[in-house]
């Protein structure tokens, strides 16, 4: 009989057990191994070059700060059963196999409108059909369903175990020191109140500012650089620029199930669409890339060789809106310099927004001494939760480096 206990090493946690074995048999499964080949962050290793790490490394990370969070609550008092335990180290493992190429990209250009956690649910429902319905607790834990808040809360909150792995790996992989975070800390800081909601135990208010400190800048200086957010954007422009000219009558090389999204009308996923869906990763896109760079269109012939030759357009950032005369006066140089009409295509204003803590949205609550709790940001002892409540906005300007000598 083959043993399911493994253990595995990680860069980040050092080495994760695989305390049962259904975890097992879902991570061996071909849905779940697909994920090996999704990177975590996109393009981001086109701007740190160590960011190669995928999806499946980031899985298996929060399980296992599942399974050292679920200890901690026991050792508090919480009682959690066995069942509890594996439904809650399901979901957090299978949160994100509904993933697509490039992750967040491309995931609403594939599917429509179909989010990942949507696509996740309906492999999860899946994959509970193929397991005699082992994953129930899982996916009632996934949606929110269960009757126990805390579960749903360390899956999906403002403080989850997603979050807590995502931060330090992703600062490992890059390089990035400003996102290194004391996870064992934080995880030791949890607690669940009466009401049955995870708080933090009020001595551990400064480990969740820097918690959140450290999340803000890793999207300011990693997630939304302005050359890793113009790569992410660029990736959208190359597939909406394939789904057009496909709908003209082009064809264009790409793998059948590639070309089969390419093809792909608005409509409601059907049983194909998913079983295609699960057989689609990033190198599908990367070798599309690779054969459209010589494309007859010059659009995305540009855009590919943009990417697959790291040949970027240039950017500007701001923190306000730039003035349409601005882009125009882009434009008009981008015509003049390639002799086309449609430069508007490879002129455009990428915003991302960030709003670092949400007091609205599934708030902080902190545990005192006296069995109160009270929301982060009330709290007396708090130095920056009042200061990361506003949301940030930046606008980046792409346009073609080629052009940058003339408007110099």
């Amino acid at each position: 009989m083959q043993n399911k206990l493994k253990i595995i090493n990680d860069p980040v946690h050092g080495f994760i057990k695989i305390p049962h074995e259904i975890l097992f048999d879902i991570i061996e499964h071909p849905y779940f191994q697909r994920l090996r080949r999704i990177g975590q962050t996109g393009l981001l290793n086109l701007i740190f070059p160590g960011a190669t790490h995928t999806r499946f490394h980031h899985a298996l990370g929060a399980m296992h700060l599942m399974f050292m969070a679920l200890e901690t609550l026991k050792q508090k008092g919480v009682k959690i059963s066995e069942d509890e335990e594996k439904g809650a180290m399901l979901a957090i493992l299978m949160h994100d196999i509904g993933h697509g190429p490039f992750s967040h990209a491309l995931e609403s250009m594939l599917m429509d409108d179909w989010h990942h956690e949507n696509l996740s649910l309906l492999l999860m429902n899946k994959l509970n059909e193929e397991f005699d319905g082992k994953l129930s607790v899982a996916i009632e834990m996934f949606q929110g369903k269960y009757h126990r808040k805390f579960f749903n809360q360390l899956i999906s909150s403002q403080l989850d175990v997603d979050r807590l792995d995502y931060l330090n790996r992703d600062s490992f992989f890059t390089g990035v020191s400003e996102g290194n975070i004391n996870t064992q800390r934080i995880i030791s800081m949890m607690n669940v109140c009466e009401e049955g909601e995870l708080v933090i135990d009020a001595k551990g208010i400064y480990s969740i500012e820097n918690f959140l400190t450290a999340r803000m800048f890793m999207y300011w200086q990693v997630y939304y650089h302005k050359t890793s957010a113009l790569a992410e954007f660029l990736l959208v422009k190359i597939l909406e620029r394939a789904k057009y000219l496909v709908s003209q009558g082009v064809d264009l090389p790409a793998t059948e199930n590639l070309k089969y999204f390419l093809h792909r009308g608005k409509n409601s996923a059907t049983n194909e669409d998913v079983e295609r869906f699960t057989q689609l990763d990033d190198n599908d896109v990367i070798q599309a890339m690779k054969n459209w760079q010589s494309a007859d269109d010059f659009i995305l012939s540009y855009w590919c060789k943009c990417v697959i030759q790291r040949n970027l357009p240039k950017t500007i950032i701001s923190s306000h809106a730039f003035e349409p005369e601005f882009i125009e006066e882009k434009i008009k140089n981008t015509n003049e310099f390639f002799g086309i009409d449609n430069g508007s295509e490879l002129v455009d204003e990428i915003k991302r927004k960030l709003l670092p803590y949400d007091t609205q949205k599934q708030p902080i609550f902190l545990l005192q001494k006296n069995g109160k709790k009270i929301r982060l940001e009330e709290s007396e002892d708090q130095l920056l939760s009042g200061l990361i409540t506003n949301k940030t906005t930046r606008y980046i300007l792409m346009f073609p480096r080629d052009i940058s000598r003339i408007i110099s």
